[in-house]
């Protein structure tokens, strides 16, 4: 009886999580009158501007990436090995753009970098800088659980004794052994920032998000298609996660002679 309804629920909810997802692929493909075609995908992918708006937030997001790899991992990496008393503290900073508005950290950029000789605003150093925050929770815990199952210590004074300087542990031994962490918080991040709209459109870039807004108040099937070619690339990037994941980690105290 218990394997019945568990069966239940999850039968449920497939139904519930799918249908809608049909329904839309289905409507997706009906823009032909009568036959089922994929006219709207093809008029999304050769839209100029479709294909504007991906290559910016394609490459915001390769920045963001960046930035955000060279702000936490050092960051996370100093807290664990000499100040782990301010992970609480770190816990809490990074849970703020969870309860911060998006529409509130997008004005209170504007405020702050709108004048000089702190003019950000016509750059897109601003968003790139927004869209750090908003990935930040992500991309901190990812690092986080990934230095938690490291000896970093271990790892810290191994690469020290070998002479090993600061630069070179950061990149040469805790690098390679957060891989997975990294990979994970990359590609949440790139997914992020791929289908992010409120930042975007309040600081007027043409990236993916508003593209897709404008575009649903015109049409009615390209958005369809859209929303299910957002699902596919978000989808691909948890289902690479897991594929990385299962992989092998990094460097080991016993294998550090082999990177001085």
């Amino acid at each position: 009886m218990k394997r019945f309804w568990s069966w239940l629920w999850i039968a449920l909810g497939a139904v519930y999580f799918f249908l809608p997802l049909y329904a839309t692929l289905r409507f997706s493909l009906m823009m032909k009158k009568g036959e089922l075609s994929l006219l709207a995908y093809e008029k999304v992918l050769t839209d100029p501007a479709f294909v504007k708006a991906f290559v910016f937030s394609a490459e915001m997001a390769v920045f963001t990436i960046l930035v955000s790899l060279l702000l936490v991992v050092p960051t996370a990496y100093w807290v664990h090995l000499r100040l782990p008393q301010l992970k609480p503290v770190m816990e809490f900073i990074t849970m703020l753009p969870f309860v911060i508005p998006a529409i509130v950290l997008v004005f209170g950029l504007i405020r702050a970098y709108s004048k000089p000789p702190l003019l950000l605003t016509p750059s897109p150093a601003l968003l790139v800088m927004a869209y750090c925050v908003l990935a930040m929770p992500y991309m901190y815990r990812s690092v986080d659980v990934g230095l938690r199952a490291i000896d970093v210590r271990t790892l810290t004074e191994a690469a020290q004794s070998l002479g090993a300087g600061w630069p070179t542990i950061l990149f040469k031994v805790i690098f390679p052994n957060l891989r997975s962490a990294l990979l994970g918080g990359t590609f949440l991040t790139f997914a992020i920032v791929i289908g992010e709209l409120t930042i975007a459109a309040s600081l007027a870039w043409p990236a993916l998000g508003p593209y897709m807004a404008v575009l649903g108040q015109n049409r009615a099937y390209e958005p369809a298609a859209l929303a299910i070619m957002s699902f596919v690339l978000t989808w691909g990037s948890i289902l690479l996660i897991e594929l990385v994941g299962r992989g092998r980690g990094g460097l080991r105290s016993d294998q550090l002679a082999g990177t001085h």
